[in-house]
């Protein structure tokens, strides 16, 4: 590593740590005075409001850092160019895409470690500071996550109902199992009184099996006690839909293939699941764009160049809003929706690095 790449890798780390800090810190302070009458009023103790904001950092930082990256090498390369540093690694030979590779592979970097964050902190941490609000500020009972009642559930080649589902006993009161074939002919129904989970396995209790014996009869047969052969656990029937910040990468696919599994459109968890993949991406698309508005700014200076950065993120949010939004609605493939703002804004870096005075 030569000096050079030190020295820039040192001014763009110091940077990207001061911008990050601060905007962690402004998005924290805008967000605790929008939420402490509602801890107030809700009686929350200070260790609860202190815990929910920490729980909530992992997500907030890892959304500021693509704009923490794109301000500090704004500012980096326009005090570099104010200083006649630029000129004077120009006139030794050097271009200025041999000054940008050291900031653009540490983006990359970043991205990298954004990814694992995102993958092993932030759905953790967003789970207990949902958790906090839900629970000790809204006051939502415990109970309401536990118990269901009037449930349909559709599963592979089957629907259930079930009249009331304890979670916390793992008891099922009045369930209806509806079996098809490929035809959605109706080849059994057992309905039992109750099925408890026991040892791994619904036990059904008390109750009665139809089976098709033609396509205009069955058979019943009664029983006490039957295990019943179905895949879904407990935690199947339970209230759990989780944010999408709250799944890693691997949760979201699982629930989208479980979704299509059942019949249901997975479209929104194609969607989310792939800006989990395009969203860290961003803090190098931002460095793209960034190093070009540095260097091409020539009245205005350093206060223009981080107004049009500023700017670049706004466009972005919004490209990135529409996307999703045409994900959402089925007018643009999932894969494509999720990576629309970001091929879009990747592409306009590169056309603007093409352009930069070498």
């Amino acid at each position: 590593m030569t000096i050079l790449t030190r020295y820039i890798l040192k001014e763009f780390s110091r940077l990207f740590l001061l911008c990050l800090a601060a905007f962690v810190c402004l998005y924290l302070v805008i967000d605790f005075v929008q939420k402490i009458d509602n801890f107030m009023e809700a009686d929350a103790s200070g260790l609860a409001l202190i815990r929910f904001f920490l729980y909530k950092t992992p997500l907030i930082a890892v959304q500021m850092a693509p704009v923490a990256s794109l301000i500090s090498v704004i500012v980096m390369f326009s005090l570099m160019k104010k200083n006649n540093e630029i000129t004077a690694l120009k006139a030794c030979g050097l271009s200025i895409l041999r000054l940008s590779f050291p900031v653009l592979w540490a983006s990359l970097g970043l991205a990298a470690i954004i990814f694992i964050v995102s993958e092993l902190l932030v759905p953790f941490a967003s789970t207990r500071s949902n958790d906090i609000w839900q629970r000790e500020v809204k006051k939502q009972d415990q109970s309401r996550f536990y118990n269901r009642s009037n449930i349909w559930f559709r599963a592979q080649k089957a629907i259930y109902w079930i009249r009331h589902f304890d979670g916390t006993q793992m008891v099922m009161e009045d369930p209806s199992f509806y079996f098809f074939d490929d035809d959605f002919f109706l080849t059994k129904k057992i309905d039992a009184k109750r099925a408890v989970w026991i040892k791994d396995r619904w036990k059904a209790e008390d109750g009665i099996i139809q089976r098709a014996v033609d396509k205009d009869s069955y058979r019943f047969e009664m029983f006490s006690e039957m295990e019943l052969d179905i895949p879904e656990n407990p935690e199947s029937f339970l209230r759990t839909e989780k944010k999408p910040e709250e799944m890693t990468y691997w949760e979201l696919k699982r629930h989208a293939e479980k979704t299509a599994a059942e019949g249901y459109d997975d479209t929104q968890f194609q969607v989310d699941m792939n800006m989990k993949l395009s969203l860290p991406l961003l803090s190098f698309i931002m460095v793209l764009i960034g190093i070009p508005i540095a260097l091409s700014i020539n009245k205005g200076g350093t206060p223009l160049a981080v107004s049009l950065g500023i700017a670049s993120c706004f466009l972005y949010l919004i490209a990135l809003g529409l996307g999703r939004s045409l994900g959402f609605s089925d007018v643009l493939p999932p894969m494509f929706s999720a990576w629309l703002a970001s091929l879009i804004f990747f592409f306009l870096g590169v056309y603007l690095m093409m352009h930069v005075e070498t």
